[in-house]
């Protein structure tokens, strides 16, 4: 491999993907969606389909190489989620929210089980595991939760603080957290040789060791943190629990490398550093590292069988993960007497996707999902963050239109694309 080549794949990568980026946010979409389109515009899968040039064709080498850089950064980008998680809402989030979040993961899953099947041979065909675990993994991206639009929504609306908007965050937060375990024990069960059984219990010995170990681990990050308050070892040794804990799931437990990520950053969220050691990681992934995993994702994808039948199938998996959320959480809601309009608004405000759906998505491909059939979930996954992040904003502000709600301003769409201004 000419290491040189990578210099100009990065430089073109990085450029792109801040262009687009910026334009998305215009827009009012994530940010990410800007990524993952600029890899589909300077890789092979557009221009390929004509036979001219792309800008970037990686050789199998670089590729690897990608990949590799990609890689650390999915890690890196679950890691924040898990800093970001405030647990302290988690234990007072009550009952209610639970079981909201529970709603906005069993019925989508489910809705998008049922959309994969005929797409995959019919219910004939589920007697091979392989489809089975295919259709059940549709389900699994339709599980993730993304609130930041949703959240910039209601601040602007002065909603946030609000009985809805509280019941929205607590519940995303939780949705999240079982969408990872599920994800998790679905990637274990597509290994052939695995006990199913042996699987499920990996995955809570792997959750036990991790709270174990982590109830030392934040005492440590505590001592450090009085001692040797916003000082850079403290992030640095952050991303060394980060790692160890991927690759403990990974290699040791045998469950996805992001979920010990994730986790990690449970573990470490709620400290008083938190907030300082989320900025330096941001800095590291925000860089480099995530917008070569977004971008990778479109490089990777091909046009070269996509069909009328793909975009049927991509048609109804969108509509299936918006009226997933909607029909989940609202019924749910309803059923914790909450008014028809309240259930609504929580249902509405859980339909945005982001960047979890797209993680949660490749790490389904790298593990050997949908292979051989004609499902390919790249091109639906990115429709459905596209329209499910404009249909979110629009359905909150004619759902909460009411005298003394303020205007909807631009100002409701992700946040600023600059990282937060860093402490020397």
């Amino acid at each position: 491999m000419d290491i040189t080549n990578i210099f100009w794949d990065l430089a073109i990568i990085l450029l792109s993907t801040k262009l687009l980026g910026m334009l998305m946010r215009k827009l009012g979409l994530p940010q990410v969606v800007g990524a993952v389109i600029a890899g589909l515009l300077i890789g092979p899968a557009i221009w390929g389909l004509f036979d001219l040039p792309s800008l970037i064709d990686p050789s199998p080498e670089e590729s690897q190489f990608l990949d590799a850089i990609a890689e650390i950064g999915v890690v890196l980008i679950l890691f924040s989620a898990g800093l970001e998680t405030d647990t302290h809402e988690l234990k007072h989030s009550g009952l209610s929210a639970t079981l909201i979040a529970f709603g906005g993961v069993i019925v989508p899953m489910g809705l998008g089980f049922l959309v994969a099947v005929p797409f995959l041979g019919g219910f004939s065909a589920l007697s091979d595991s392989t489809i089975l675990l295919d259709a059940v993994f549709v389900g699994v991206i339709l599980t993730a939760t993304s609130v930041g639009i949703t959240v910039e929504t209601l601040k602007e609306m002065g909603k946030l603080n609000g009985k809805v908007g509280t019941t929205i965050l607590s519940a995303a937060i939780i949705d999240d957290v079982i969408g990872i375990v599920v994800l998790s024990i679905v990637i274990g069960f597509k290994d052939a040789s695995a006990n199913p059984w042996l699987t499920i219990v990996m995955t809570v010995a792997f959750f036990a060791c991790a709270i174990f170990l982590g109830f030392f681990i934040k005492k440590l990050f505590r001592f450090l943190s009085e001692r040797y308050d916003h000082t850079r070892r403290i992030p640095i040794l952050s991303l060394v629990v980060c790692f160890l804990y991927a690759f403990s799931a990974e290699k040791i437990f045998g469950i996805a490398d992001i979920t010990g990520a994730y986790v990690a950053g449970i573990v470490l969220s709620s400290l008083r550093d938190t907030s300082y050691i989320d900025r330096k990681v941001d800095i590291n992934s925000y860089m480099i590292f995530s917008p070569v995993f977004f971008a990778n994702i479109g490089i990777g994808v091909s046009f070269a069988g996509f069909s009328p039948i793909l975009l049927l199938f991509a048609l109804c998996f969108v509509l299936a993960g918006i009226l997933g959320k909607i029909i989940g959480c609202g019924s749910v809601a309803k059923l914790c007497k909450n008014n028809w309009k309240e259930s609504l608004q929580i249902g509405c405000g859980m339909i945005a996707r982001g960047e979890v759906a797209l993680v949660v998505c490749n790490k389904g491909i790298e593990g050997g999902l949908f292979a051989g059939t004609v499902i390919d979930p790249i091109v639906p996954v990115i429709m459905l963050v596209v329209l499910s992040s404009l249909c979110c904003p629009i359905l909150l502000k004619i759902l909460f239109k009411d005298k003394n709600t303020l205007p909807l301003t631009p100002a409701a769409c992700p946040p600023a694309d600059n990282p937060p201004a860093q402490t020397a």
